[in-house]
């Protein structure tokens, strides 16, 4: 006999599912009908916790972005350069592991408010992260924020065109992303 799972790890186990395909089809071909078959539940229990297919794409980039961010953890003691390679590097590891769903959420989603939202959220929290391991007045602490803000969006950009073209290797991708950290971040001591 089958255990029933609670409500709360079904729904867990939807977005898996759902993860695994947005990560597998681009956008446009997932159905709703193809991740309950690979949930292993019925279209209509699926329609229970996601209205609909932008919804379930929202939670399972809002999994992926709370994972990316927890990852990148700065300590004010360490080398910040090599810190935000480190989270650089994670970011693209999953690029390439999901890029279907890199690009739907860029691209195909690019006016969804919810899965924009996801992104600037992500982006202000790392932004956040790299300004509170560098001690600076307020006035430094803020144009910081602003640059480092506009160098992670600049690398949002650049990832999604990596993606959806390939002009440049991964290596190459990521010298660029460096240089351009170089460019406007002060190197700390």
């Amino acid at each position: 006999m089958q255990q029933r799972l609670r409500p709360e790890l079904r729904r867990e186990r939807v977005v898996d599912a759902a993860e695994r395909i947005f990560a597998a089809q681009p956008y446009e071909q997932v159905t709703m009908d193809g991740v309950a078959d690979e949930a292993g539940i019925s279209r209509a229990l699926l329609y229970r916790y996601f209205p609909g297919k932008n919804a379930l794409f929202a939670a399972v980039y809002q999994r992926a972005a709370d994972r990316l961010v927890d990852r990148v953890r700065l300590d004010a003691e360490a080398p910040l350069e090599e810190q935000i390679l480190a989270g650089l590097d994670a970011h693209l590891d999953y690029f390439v592991a999901n890029r279907n769903a890199v690009l739907a959420a860029n691209q195909t989603l690019a006016t969804d408010p919810v899965v924009q939202d996801i992104i600037n959220t992500e982006l202000s929290t790392l932004g956040d992260r790299i300004t509170d391991a560098i001690t600076l007045d307020p006035f430094e602490r803020q144009r910081l924020s602003a640059i480092a803000i506009s160098w992670l969006a600049f690398v949002r950009v650049l990832c999604v065109q990596w993606l959806a073209h390939g002009h440049f290797s991964r290596d190459e991708l990521r010298a660029i992303c460096i240089d351009a950290l170089n460019a406007v971040i002060p190197a700390q001591s």
